[in-house]
């Protein structure tokens, strides 16, 4: 969850690492902290809130950010509150070696005890600190370098890690690893100079070259040398693999929108577009995945689709179970990463799993993903970055090509997710004969006009924010949709949890009934998805039952809706599609509310409290 970054070479360290966190700050913003190395010194800064907060200290006093070596950190809270003495980076005792840390060490208490025994003594509450120090011992009592210590430490901890380590008595290297955490090296021209960091995303403007460890490989760089990576375990050099970076410094950066997510609310229909760019060929009635045609049969063969994902990625799960048995007729089963894992469940060489993560870096997903193939399954992943752990852990796989989302809350994953899922279920339908031609074809060119519609919908952004202004005191809120809706219902509810912090629920429409009408008053916001298609009239019944108990009722319909119309109290129209994409659309509105109600309430639309962008611990 935490945001790591690094820099050795001929620059001053402080404003790329600074810059950084600010990049990496999607990833955890409870503390943060960095440490700088001018030859002589190694500085410290860090404290409890965020990077805007570290730079009052460092702003302070020059001498903090003298160094052409330094090292950074964000922080998401695990072991220890979030205070400045919890904060990241972290000392030995003898003060010669600091570390950066993203993960859980789980036996760090039985490692501290040890080390306690030993005359430690700790500041903080962290694991962190009992991880440097375990590698202090360690080059202490074994007399060896720091790359060694550092690999014989990690085969004695249990949990997932990845770390950046310096030592001033060696202060032309940093020793980085991974296990479950990702991390990436930036390599300069001629490896005069090197980054380090969680992603790419803060050495762009830098370098185009870059190098990503895999799990439990560990890595020591130099100036003027290649980067060395050997394997933690059993000590053998791994080649290591020079990555062309693909992102641009543009891509990350807000581009004149307030918040990130506004700006990747209005991303959406270029982001449907580049995932269905080259696969979808509409005029000639083609989808081409290579992930999927060279696996073919794997599909069209299989027992069951399970899917497993965690949060927004699940709600597209969701909509996926809608897609495939409507299109393609395979019964598919949803399972929440983090449950799947540990309910012992049936899995065969019949099953096709597919794991959706936007960051290609869930903890859960990935424990997930190994599960399913230690049990012979075919594992399909869903994700949103290259070169990130489920893209290379999985057996095959689809990008969803949505550019970076900085953004905590999900959006344009969320529709780009759904577009590689509608790719998939309508490919295999064809190819299963359960779509006829004629559908087929329909299906691929309504799919072609969906970012052209998204288009259309967020013109409506004024109309959508004044609907949030009256809204924007509530303390609950439902969220009701029916058929391929309910998933978007669900999204919709954790959107606005997610960065306002107002309690909101999604049910299906139907469910209403049966608990959330007892909560239902004059005060209660209901937002309902009622386009035309699918259960229309179930979903207006459903609606005329919560006006006779008063509800406010927010309806999302179909353009040219006359009945939803007449009895509810705000009504946004989206444009006419087929049924199975209208979700595309009717989450359009349910982001932009949620947006604009948390602007009004001044919340970090960006940075939501206890929040992270990454989930790489359990």
């Amino acid at each position: 969850m935490c945001g790591i970054t690094g820099y050795i070479g001929f620059r001053d360290a402080y404003p790329i690492v600074i810059n950084g966190l600010k990049r990496l700050e999607y990833r955890g913003y409870d503390s943060s902290g960095v440490m700088l190395y001018d030859g002589e010194e190694m500085r410290m800064s860090k404290t409890k809130g965020k990077v805007s907060d570290l730079e009052l200290i460092t702003n302070k006093e020059e001498e903090r950010k003298l160094g052409k070596i330094g090292i950074g950190h964000t922080r998401w809270a695990t072991h220890g509150v979030p205070n400045d003495v919890n904060s990241h980076p972290h000392f030995s005792q003898s003060g010669d070696l600091v570390i950066v840390h993203n993960g859980i060490i789980e036996n760090y208490d039985t490692i501290k005890q040890e080390l306690i025994n030993r005359g430690y003594k700790f500041h903080s509450d962290t694991d962190t600190e009992v991880l440097i120090n375990l590698i202090e011992e360690v080059k202490k009592n074994e007399k060896c370098k720091l790359g060694k210590a550092v690999q014989i430490a990690l085969t004695n901890v249990i949990g997932a890690y990845a770390i950046a380590v310096f030592d001033k008595t060696k202060p032309n290297e940093i020793v980085v690893a991974r296990l479950g955490s990702p991390i990436a090296i930036g390599v300069g021209k001629d490896n005069k100079e090197f980054f380090v960091a969680s992603d790419a995303s803060p050495f762009i403007e830098y370098t185009k070259e870059a190098i990503y460890l895999e799990d439990g490989e560990l890595a020591i760089i130099k100036i003027g040398k290649e980067v060395r990576v050997r394997q933690i375990k059993n000590d053998k050099i791994v080649d290591a693999t020079i990555q062309e970076l693909q992102m641009s410094l543009e891509q990350i950066e807000k581009g004149g929108y307030d918040h990130f997510m506004l700006k990747e609310i209005y991303e959406q229909p270029k982001a449907i577009t580049d995932t269905y760019r080259g696969r979808m060929l509409a005029d000639e009635g083609i989808i081409r995945m290579s992930g999927v045609d060279d696996n073919l049969q794997k599909f069209l063969n299989a027992d069951r689709i399970i899917i497993i994902a965690c949060g927004t990625s699940w709600h597209a799960g969701l909509v996926g179970e809608y897609l495939f048995e409507d299109m393609a007729r395979i019964p598919v089963e949803v399972e929440y990463a983090s449950e799947f894992r540990y309910r012992n469940p049936i899995i065969t060489s019949k099953d096709v799993v597919i794991a959706i993560s936007q960051s290609g870096e869930t903890a859960d997903t990935l424990a997930a993903i190994k599960l399913a193939k230690s049990k012979g399954a075919f594992v399909f992943g869903v994700c949103n970055v290259v070169g990130s752990s489920i893209a290379r852990e999985t057996h095959a796989g689809a990008y969803t090509h949505a550019g970076p989302e900085i953004g905590v809350a999900s959006t344009k994953a969320f529709t780009t997710q759904i577009t590689v899922l509608s790719l998939i279920a309508l490919k295999l339908g064809e190819e299963k004969g359960t779509l006829s031609k004629n559908v087929f074809h329909t299906y691929l060119q309504r799919m072609q006009l969906i970012p052209g519609k998204v288009e259309e919908l967020l013109k409506i952004d004024k109309k959508v924010q004044e609907i949030a202004r009256v809204y924007k005191d509530a303390t609950n809120c439902l969220y009701l949709g029916r058929g391929f809706n309910f998933p978007v219902a669900l999204e919709g509810a954790l959107k606005l949890k997610e960065i306002s912090y107002i309690h909101a629920e999604g049910y299906p429409a139907a469910e209403m009934k049966h608990g959330p009408i007892a909560l239902i008053d004059e005060n209660m916001p209901i937002f309902v998805i009622a386009t035309n298609k699918g259960h229309y009239e179930k979903v207006v019944s459903n609606i005329q039952e919560i006006k006779a108990r008063s509800g406010k009722i927010i309806a999302i319909v179909t353009e040219g809706d006359t009945e939803v119309k007449k009895i509810a109290d705000h009504v946004i129209e989206i444009p006419e599609t087929e049924e199975a994409l209208t979700p595309l659309l009717t989450t359009i509105p349910l982001q932009l509310l949620s947006y604009h109600i948390a602007v009004f309430l001044e919340k970090d639309v960006d940075q939501p409290r206890n929040l992270a962008k990454a989930v790489t611990v359990e």
